[in-house]
């Protein structure tokens, strides 16, 4: 019995770990993405290199998460919620790597971007925008998970939607930047790849507050609509 009990503790333990694990990632992304756009927006290249060169820690991270459960898969054989959790951050990670990728992705465009300052003056009020929403929607998904709250996760999901319609807006006044002075479609084309960046970065937010839906009730809410979802955390 008392073995019985200490292996129960050591596996709560584990579980424990791997969600601190998954937070210290998500903190340590939210990190490379704030510092992507204060590179961008204040034109420091070498805060934009910084922040290619650590992608490494992202990965890294994953790497030793996704160790971590497999040896608790395989050593624990988890059931029901411990395995749904185990599930759900294996999920979480790969979003969070792909999420420093996209970081990556902002500061390797505004190294492009600085090289050509001289051919137009950008205005980054919409991209400083659209990245503070990616952003809370990332630090509401990573909340839901530590905090197993439903709530949270429903409006992830809807703010998702207003996310994509500023991507939109941001599209069509580079369209028309373009078309006006042909000069600037290079770098306005650049720029709509760092707001593109920022756009995924709400779809990988997005998809971590779904797999908290199913952590906790054991269900799956992709591909299903807005309203669905929040009847489904709000039952």
């Amino acid at each position: 019995m008392i073995s019985s009990e200490h292996t129960s503790k050591q596996f709560d333990a584990e579980l424990d770990a791997v969600r601190a694990q998954v937070l210290q990632m998500g903190g340590l992304v939210e990190s490379q993405i704030r510092l992507a756009i204060e590179a961008l927006i204040s034109d420091d290249v070498a805060l934009m290199e910084r922040v290619i060169n650590d992608d490494h820690r992202v990965n890294a991270l994953e790497v030793q998460i996704d160790e971590s459960c497999s040896q608790i898969i395989a050593l624990r054989q988890p059931a029901a919620g411990d395995l749904r959790m185990v599930l759900t951050v294996v999920k979480t990670i790969t979003d969070l790597e792909r999420i420093g990728d996209e970081a990556a992705k902002i500061a390797r465009m505004g190294k492009l971007v600085s090289q050509k300052k001289s051919l137009i003056l950008p205005r980054y009020t919409e991209i400083k925008l659209i990245a503070e929403l990616a952003l809370d929607m990332l630090h509401k998904s990573l909340d839901a998970f530590a905090r197993l709250d439903l709530i949270l996760t429903a409006q992830v999901v809807r703010q998702d939607e207003l996310i994509d319609e500023e991507f939109r807006s941001i599209m069509r006044y580079l369209i028309t930047y373009m078309m006006e002075d042909p000069r600037t479609i290079s770098i306005a084309l650049e720029i709509l790849f760092i707001a593109k960046a920022i756009e995924r970065i709400g779809d990988h937010a997005k998809n971590m507050s779904e797999y908290v839906v199913y952590m906790i009730k054991g269900k799956d809410v992709r591909h299903v609509t807005v309203e669905e979802i929040e009847r489904e955390v709000l039952e």
